[in-house]
C-alpha cells in the first residue's frame, strides 16, 4: 500500500466521486461493562475518516490524529480529497466555513436534528456504517491493544479497498500478486 501511495497518491473527490469525512475513537470494548480497561482507554488519538463514494465503490483513507483541531484535519483534506469536490459532513467546528473557504463544496448535516439535511438531502450515513463494518473488523482481531496495530490494521483496512477489492480475482488474488511482485523467482 505504501508503494502504492507513493506512486499513484491517495486522492478521493472529483466531478464523478463525492467525499465524506468524519472521525471516530476506536478503543476497547468491554463486554457488558465487564472486565479490566485495557490501555486502550487512555489513547487519546482518533481516526479520521475520509470516504471516496462512486456508486457501489467505497475507499477509505483512515489516519490517526492527535486532536480534532482544524489545523489536523484540514491538512489531511487537502492531501487526499481533489479541489472542487463535494464534501459532506457533520457540523463539527474544525469544518466550518474553512473547507468552503478551501474550493470545496461542502454539505453540512446538523445530527443533533436529523441525520439527513432536508434542504440538501446530504447524509453521513456512508462513513457512520463504514465505521461500524471497520471497527467490527479490528475488534475481532484484537487490532486495537496498542497504536502500531491498530495502524497497521487501518492500513490492511485501506489496501482491502483500494486494491483488494479492484483485482479480478479479489483480494486473495492481489495479495499473491503482490507477494509474486515482492519476492520474484
Amino acid at each position: 500500500m505504501d508503494s502504492f501511495i507513493r506512486d499513484k497518491g491517495q486522492r478521493v473527490g472529483g466531478r464523478t466521486e463525492f467525499t465524506v469525512i468524519d472521525e471516530s475513537h476506536f478503543r476497547h470494548k468491554r463486554k457488558y461493562g465487564q472486565g479490566r480497561a485495557g490501555q486502550t482507554w487512555r489513547r487519546k488519538k482518533w481516526v479520521f475518516g475520509i470516504l471516496g463514494v462512486r456508486g457501489q465503490t467505497r475507499r477509505p483513507v483512515l489516519r490517526l490524529v492527535e486532536h480534532r483541531s482544524r489545523r489536523a484535519l484540514l491538512p489531511l483534506v487537502r492531501r487526499h480529497v481533489r479541489q472542487g469536490s463535494t464534501i459532506i459532513s457533520d457540523e463539527w467546528r474544525a469544518y466550518r466555513g474553512a473547507l468552503s473557504d478551501m474550493g470545496y463544496i461542502h454539505l453540512t448535516v446538523n445530527h443533533s436534528r436529523n441525520f439527513v439535511n432536508s434542504h440538501t438531502g446530504a447524509h453521513t450515513q456512508h462513513l457512520e456504517r463504514a465505521w461500524s463494518s471497520y471497527k467490527g473488523h479490528v475488534w475481532r482481531l484484537r487490532g486495537n491493544r496498542t497504536e502500531s496495530i491498530l495502524i497497521e490494521h487501518l492500513k490492511l483496512i485501506e489496501w482491502t479497498y483500494w486494491l483488494g477489492k479492484c483485482h479480478r480475482d479479489g483480494p486473495l488474488g492481489r495479495l499473491l500478486k503482490d507477494i509474486r511482485k515482492l519476492f520474484s523467482v
